[in-house]
């Protein structure tokens, strides 16, 4: 039997924006990394590398814009941490999504993630997004290196930031697996589209 759902605008159009956005960006920025290490060719090093650059910078503004959103609407809320039912969510993940069960935490405008969404995007957020970005101006800006008296190993930086991007390309695997666990498969799909999603109504 089919849960009964009720339709909420859940996503601003700068949030659908931003979102797409940076899944392009991400996407293109792992093609580009990827040809640059020579595991295919396509484009060609050199044109890989400028697109790589020119998109990382993208991504970086981009990022900015973000942050200023956030920061200004008051949905950074949205990601503040909690431990509250982190532990049922993590069950649900684990067995009780595939037995058909209810979510222990509701979906609404005002919490669209739950409590391992929210740790998940913050640690994405604060800690991968802004490593990617240091390690790749810093790998942008090796010829510098000398003057700025950086005693670094260029094999170094370039496999942190390698191991930052096949981070990335775990959680784009993951999340959008999670994309098809909606009430119906393209649910959340649709909803990072059109804005207005179906939830379940909880008793």
């Amino acid at each position: 039997m089919e849960r009964k759902t009720e339709r909420i605008r859940m996503y601003t159009r700068f949030e659908r924006f931003w979102h797409w956005a940076q899944a392009v960006l991400v996407i293109l920025l792992l093609a580009t990394g990827l040809e640059t290490h020579g595991l295919y060719g396509i484009l060609g090093y050199e044109k890989a590398t400028e697109w790589h650059n020119a998109l990382g910078i993208g991504w970086m503004v981009l990022y900015v814009f973000i942050l200023f959103w956030l920061a200004t609407t008051g949905e950074w809320k949205q990601y503040v941490p909690t431990t509250k039912r982190l532990m049922a969510m993590a069950r649900y993940y684990a067995f009780g999504i595939f037995r058909g069960e209810e979510s222990p935490v509701a979906k609404s405008r005002e919490a669209k993630l739950n409590p391992l969404q929210r740790l998940t995007y913050v640690a994405i957020s604060l800690v991968l997004i802004p490593f990617q970005i240091a390690t790749g101006l810093m790998y942008y800006t090796y010829s510098t290196w000398s003057a700025r008296g950086w005693d670094l190993s260029l094999g170094e930086v370039a496999g942190l930031h390698t191991a930052g991007a096949y981070a990335f390309l775990a959680f784009l695997v993951v999340h959008v697996y999670m994309t098809t666990t909606g009430h119906r498969v393209l649910s959340h799909i649709k909803a990072m589209i059109t804005g207005w999603e179906d939830v379940p109504v909880r008793k």
